[in-house]
């Protein structure tokens, strides 16, 4: 707004100084009022996630980590009502990366592997889509899968079981 000479509204050196000051203190809002004026200044702080990093071993694939340390004993009184955390037997199938499950490599086609269906190694198991980038996971191992825990199209997080193969 311009200063129309009537003593009234803000002079530009005056936004100026506003601006300056939103700037130069981080503040996402200054509002000012002067008599019947009102001026309300924002600025647009984008938040930037911080990247991921997955660790990629000398093979070509994604490197394995370590398992964690067990969490310390608690009380599991106010988890009586919880169900037991299920107990996979056999070689547990993780997702690489954070993604989308898909069982097969298109709608029409069928799934890479089902239940009761033996595996070679470097058998494709499913691709999980990351970034609009297709990527195949193959078996590490030779064996027959029993159980696959997620269901076509599901988000899967990193480390997450996928599937077991005995």
């Amino acid at each position: 707004m311009e200063n129309n000479g009537k003593g009234s509204g803000f002079a530009i050196g005056e936004l100026r100084e506003m601006a300056q000051i939103v700037r130069e203190n981080n503040l996402t809002k200054l509002a000012i009022t002067q008599g019947e004026f009102m001026i309300l200044m924002e600025s647009k702080q984008e938040v930037v996630p911080a990247p991921m990093v997955m660790p990629f071993a000398a093979n070509g694939g994604f490197a394995q980590s370590a398992p964690a340390a067990p969490a310390p004993a608690q009380s599991s009184a106010p988890f009586a009502d919880a169900p037991a955390e299920k107990v996979l037997d056999g070689n547990v199938i993780k997702a690489p990366l954070v993604g989308t499950y898909y069982e097969s490599s298109a709608p029409d086609k069928p799934p890479f592997v089902t239940i009761g269906q033996s595996v070679k190694k470097g058998d494709v198991l499913m691709i999980i889509e990351s970034m609009k980038l297709m990527n195949e996971v193959q078996s590490d191992i030779d064996g027959t899968v029993t159980e696959i825990l997620v269901k076509n199209s599901d988000p899967v997080e990193y480390d997450q079981p996928i599937m077991v193969i005995k």
